[in-house]
């Protein structure tokens, strides 16, 4: 066993002595306790003690939160890397701003990085400098305490050695015998007895007092420093924040800048895509073949009238004319304006080919269906220069055939059935449209369509709610069989096709 200490560089007389000191610190702090012996105490040290456990403890947590806002920021950063990478991905290259797009992808990803490493040089491993002076220091207050113990039981032993060897004069006590050795000692050989107990006793006084310098010594220097570090190391706390925090400051605060460009430019670019795509144009690289609408395909639905401005519906062009036909020309006059001239090109009205337009009987050509009512025979001369002035300066007028209204699916069936009225048109009605695609309706004021539908398209209650690329009306079905209640909504006009 001594071997195995003895190459350990520990002897068994080191172990016998720590055993020993520990065993006399445990009987001296007894003693305290039970108040048997007194203790040395300093205040001011034992404040700069609890200041230290504060400051250690708040750097710890300190160093904890850190350490977790790191690792929040490296996940951020893989988040916002991941969702950056899959915005490149989904961009086509023919839409506009492809290769801008890839850049703020690329810088985006550096700006991170630089972020996090900054953080990391700058915060995270002053942290771990600061804290580290920390676990040698507490090392040193623990053994300060047991100096401290050391010394008082140093201090008492010395006390109760001397206390116990003077008189009450002063001079040394001579021990009585006690031992049977004493007490058989001849007269002649006590004296010698005696003196060899006071010079035991003078030789413990000796020992006791080296003792008790020796433990002071030892406190009073590891005292000293501590003295000296703790309230150094409590002012420094100041400082060392203020610096860890400005550092974070002023990193975030040009992390968050750079990154609000990159954000603006890619909202910028985002911009103009939508502007592109809600005009209609093309983005810039495409081939106009590949932006048609597949026939089995449903268009593009506009955007939701909730969210659009209200727009002005566009004012009704005229309806361009059909051409007129010579014979037609007397339509527009009245028997009073007919002029007294030969026609020789064919009319509509079966007559010779030698006859005039004065050997025509005019009381029996109808006047056009504006004015209702046919032309008079009794007319009065005009010359031809006024006549054919008149033709020049009179507006356009429909054709019997061009004035013939539209025969549409539901009037068609009605005659076909035998009924010569046409249906009641809603309020407002303003023309008929058929269902191309499928619509389903996304709000409450929204119509619902299947293909194949006819649906009467009305006029906006207030024209400034309607809004691009919407329109207003109901199904012919359901109008017909419900009148005033049949359901009435918005739907976008491309998914329709006018009759």
């Amino acid at each position: 066993m001594a071997e195995m200490g003895m190459g350990k560089g520990v002897t068994a007389g080191k172990l016998a002595s720590n055993v020993q000191k520990k065993l006399t610190r445990a009987q001296e702090k007894v003693m305290q306790k039970l108040g048997k012996a007194d203790e040395t105490r300093d205040v001011a040290f034992e404040e700069g003690v609890i200041n230290f456990n504060k400051q250690y403890t708040e750097g710890s947590k300190l160093q904890k939160d850190l350490r977790a806002y790191l690792t929040a920021v490296q996940t951020m950063h893989e988040s916002s890397k991941n969702l950056q990478e899959c915005l490149s991905d989904m961009y086509e290259p023919e839409w506009y701003g492809k290769d801008d797009v890839d850049s703020i992808v690329e810088d985006t990803d550096v700006l991170w990085t630089d972020f996090h490493q900054k953080l990391v040089d700058n915060a995270l491993i002053s942290m771990d400098t600061y804290l580290g002076q920390f676990p040698d220091i507490k090392s040193r207050i623990a053994k300060r305490d047991r100096k401290l113990v050391d010394y008082d039981s140093a201090r008492h032993n010395h006390s109760s050695t001397n206390k116990g060897k003077k008189g009450k004069d002063g001079g040394s006590k001579i021990t009585k015998p006690a031992s049977l050795l004493e007490r058989a000692t001849p007269v002649w050989a006590q004296g010698i007895l005696s003196a060899h107990n006071i010079a035991q006793s003078n030789l413990s006084r000796n020992q006791a007092e080296d003792e008790l310098e020796r433990a002071q010594k030892v406190f009073e220097e590891i005292n000293e420093d501590l003295q000296e570090e703790l309230p150094s190391l409590w002012n420094s706390r100041v400082g060392f924040y203020v610096s860890t925090f400005q550092s974070m400051a002023g990193f975030e605060e040009k992390f968050h800048k750079e990154m609000g460009k990159l954000d603006q430019n890619l909202y910028d670019i985002l911009v103009k895509l939508e502007k592109q795509d809600m005009s209609g144009e093309l983005p810039r690289g495409a081939d106009p073949a590949n932006h048609t609408l597949s026939p089995g395909g449903p268009p593009p639905i506009p955007k939701s009238p909730s969210k659009l401005k209200p727009a002005m519906p566009p004012r009704p062009e005229s309806t361009p004319c059909r051409d007129m036909k010579p014979e037609n020309i007397i339509n527009l006059f009245d028997a009073a304006a007919a002029p007294n001239i030969s026609v020789t090109s064919p009319t509509q009205f079966d007559s010779p080919a030698g006859s005039n337009l004065l050997d025509m009987d005019l009381s029996t050509l109808a006047a056009p269906s504006h004015g209702g009512t046919a032309v008079s025979s009794a007319s009065q001369a005009v010359s031809w220069d006024t006549w054919e002035a008149d033709t020049l300066t009179a507006p356009a007028a429909p054709t019997p055939a061009a004035a013939a209204p539209e025969e549409t699916p539901a009037v068609a069936a009605a005659a076909t059935n035998g009924d010569s009225e046409a249906i009641e048109m809603p309020p407002g009605f303003v023309f008929k449209v058929t269902t191309m695609h499928d619509y389903a309706a996304n709000d409450s004021d929204e119509l619902e369509m299947k293909a194949g539908d006819i649906v009467l398209v009305v006029a906006f209650d207030n024209p400034e709610e309607q809004d691009e690329g919407w329109l207003m009306g109901m199904k012919q079905e359901d109008w017909i069989q419900n009148k005033q209640s049949a359901l009435k909504g918005v739907f976008p006009e491309n998914f329709t096709s006018r009759l």
